[in-house]
């Protein structure tokens, strides 16, 4: 019997070899980092967030309502129509025209005297319909009141339209002077209201750090 020769295996050759096993999924690994930082990042925001940065709370307003005048006592310039009843002032909506206005700091806003009027014709802006009011500021505080500093914006009719301050004779806007404690200051004031319209709106900040009080009703 003739027998087979098997020849001997190559040097360097041999069956393949199985890589090794993964160590590890490497998403989870990712995932997990992401998640780290994350975590790190948001609290480095809600730190930042309740610092110093908080916005300080706006002044608290209380509301007395002023005692209707007597039957013929108001004359033409003292006659405002309907306001908000003082129940609904505290709402923080609107005041009526008459109301007066108390700050937490002790400083008192309140607007009287309300009559129509025509500008002259060498006024600013001229020959403009107005209403002519009284700002009245008393200051019951510890300290100094800068009148300079009062803010006073109109608006007028259902769609809120922007009423222009009026610089006339007797109308010569804020004075350039301080309410001491304990003194008040009434300042009078106009602004444009077109003779058809009646519902007028009135914004007054005694000073810069103070908030605006909103004043609204109507005005025959």
């Amino acid at each position: 019997m003739s027998q087979q020769f098997t020849p001997p295996p190559m040097p360097g050759y041999g069956p393949p070899v199985a890589p090794p096993p993964p160590k590890g999924p490497r998403t989870a690994l990712i995932a997990t980092a992401a998640a780290v930082v994350a975590a790190v990042i948001a609290s480095a925001v809600t730190a930042g967030v309740s610092g110093d940065s908080e916005a300080k709370p706006a002044p608290t307003v209380t509301v007395t309502k002023t005692a209707p005048a007597a039957e013929g006592e108001a004359g033409a310039e003292s006659d405002a129509g309907s306001e908000p009843a003082a129940e609904e002032a505290g709402s923080g909506d609107a005041y009526g025209l008459t109301d007066t206005v108390a700050y937490d700091n002790d400083v008192e806003v309140s607007l009287s005297g309300f009559g129509r009027g025509v500008s002259s014709d060498y006024a600013a802006p001229e020959n403009t319909p107005y209403v002519k009011f009284t700002i009245k500021v008393v200051n019951n505080s510890d300290a100094t009141v800068d009148a300079n500093q009062m803010t006073v914006n109109c608006a007028y009719g259902d769609e809120g339209k922007e009423g222009e301050a009026i610089y006339d004779d007797g109308l010569d806007g804020l004075p350039d002077t301080r309410i001491l404690a304990g003194r008040s200051l009434s300042v009078t004031w106009a602004c444009e209201l077109p003779k058809k319209e009646t519902f007028l709106q009135v914004e007054v900040a005694p000073d810069w750090e103070s908030e605006e009080s909103i004043f609204a009703g109507d005005v025959k």
